[in-house]
């Protein structure tokens, strides 16, 4: 029996799975996770990159040590963050996309390329984490001076485990570098910009076969296989997970909510930049789809309130509180205290407990979705019948039945780990199974 190993990072947790096909049906076990999360530091909120590369390696010798015979592996985490280097030395701090930082280069690069205009090049919504801004800002600051290569995340991981340097081409496509019509990069942008052009190099698409692992990570792991790009966007693995039936729309429930479609051809109208939906690159098709804060805000909550997760759902079945808020507030996007920042956005009318705050942080989702698939009906011109659900908070009973209320939408919750699905099916595809 052949096995495939789908290594999947969120920005809370990672997690190893290892899957292999049974009557024809693709069977998960999850072998390993560990946290992940942002350090604040001095440098603001950063990644600890090798202690997620020391987990990786502790995950793929746990999966040989159960399973010889694992044919390939495959990485996806977030996107838009990535790590420069210097030849094979990396260039830190490894900045998250959470920083600050990019607020002030989001202004600059305005400045040169109106955003009206660049996303008439690629397509992709306004987000102040954007790639794209990120690097300008280490323009700025002199950190690309030295910079031989840039790695998204998961090309980053793939090169310490094989000595292979790629850029995959759904993760590439998060960040307001790839042109929308030729999918490659976009260096009418970045000459404008002044980025290095030595940094963007040819471009891999899912199923690439890189090779095996290093002979000293072998060593290390007690184990070879083949590494395999998958769409190493979390959110391409996710939507490659499910067979979505006409009329639907798929919301993958994570840290954020990408509610959207899966479209042939990209949508770069007035209407679409307005609404601020993106093209995002998937396997032969781009995903329409809005960004939405998500799980974020309900996870930090219980993080800091240390609130368990049955006390939370038998409390919000009395909570008759009606408050909402922006979920997209940027105010939540990395405060000290979450707590406070919703406290201050219902202070109006606030709430009179925890449990009330969450119950207002399911209603805003759920109110948010429904705008969100007003605009993604106006804009398509399309009538969606059915919303399906996938990820961690596909888990979450309530939220989905506040969806269902207040779309009027069929809702399908499927609580699978779709991203580590969707990077398993295709090592599957690569290898012909």
């Amino acid at each position: 029996m052949n096995y495939y190993l789908a290594i999947d990072l969120g920005a809370t947790s990672g997690r190893h799975v290892v899957a292999h096909k049974e009557k024809n049906e693709i069977v998960l076990e999850e072998i390993y996770r560990f946290k992940t999360g942002m350090d604040d530091t001095k440098d603001g909120l950063v990644w600890n990159i090798p202690l997620f590369f020391e987990e990786i390696k502790k995950g793929i010798k746990i999966a040989f040590e159960k399973y010889r015979n694992i044919i390939s592996l495959s990485i996806d985490t977030w996107g838009v963050d990535y790590v420069l280097m210097n030849g094979d030395k990396e260039i830190p701090p490894f900045y998250a996309y959470r920083n600050a930082r990019n607020l002030s280069s989001c202004d600059l690069v305005d400045e040169i390329i109106p955003f009206r205009e660049l996303y008439r090049h690629t397509g992709i919504q306004f987000a102040t984490f954007n790639t794209i801004y990120q690097l300008y800002d280490d323009l700025q600051k002199g950190r690309l001076d030295n910079a031989t290569d840039y790695l998204m995340l998961p090309s980053y991981f793939t090169y310490k485990l094989t000595g292979v340097k790629t850029h995959e081409y759904t993760d590439e496509s998060t960040g307001a570098l790839l042109n929308i019509e030729t999918n490659d990069y976009d260096f009418e942008i970045i000459d404008k910009l002044g980025l290095p052009r030595k940094l963007f190099t040819e471009i891999k698409h899912p199923g690439y076969v890189i090779g095996d692992l290093l002979p000293e990570i072998q060593k290390e792991v007690g184990g070879n296989c083949k590494v395999v790009l998958c769409p190493s966007h979390d959110t391409a693995s996710a939507f490659e997970a499910v067979d979505l039936p006409e009329k639907s729309i798929l919301i993958s429930s994570g840290t954020w909510s990408l509610l959207g479609v899966k479209n042939k051809d990209a949508i770069v109208t007035d209407k679409s930049r307005i609404a601020n939906y993106t093209n995002e690159g998937g396997v032969g098709y781009y995903r329409f789809l809005k960004n939405i804060m998500g799980m974020w805000i309900a996870n930090s909550l219980r993080d800091e309130t240390g609130l368990p997760f049955h006390y939370i759902d038998n409390g919000l079945r009395f909570s008759k509180y009606k408050n909402t808020f922006d979920v997209n507030d940027p105010s939540l996007t990395a405060p000290k205290d979450m707590r406070m920042a919703i406290y201050y956005l219902l202070r109006n009318n606030p709430p009179k407990d925890t449990i009330d705050m969450f119950a207002s942080i399911y209603q805003s989702m759920a109110i948010c979705y429904r705008k969100s698939i007003e605009e993604l009906e106006n804009i398509t011109g399309e009538k969606y019948l059915n919303i399906y659900i996938v990820g961690g908070g596909a888990k979450n009973k309530y939220l989905n039945k506040l969806v269902a209320k207040e779309t009027g939408k069929n809702v399908k919750a499927l609580p699978i780990e779709a991203t580590s699905m969707g990077n398993i099916k295709t090592q599957m595809e690569a290898f012909k199974e």
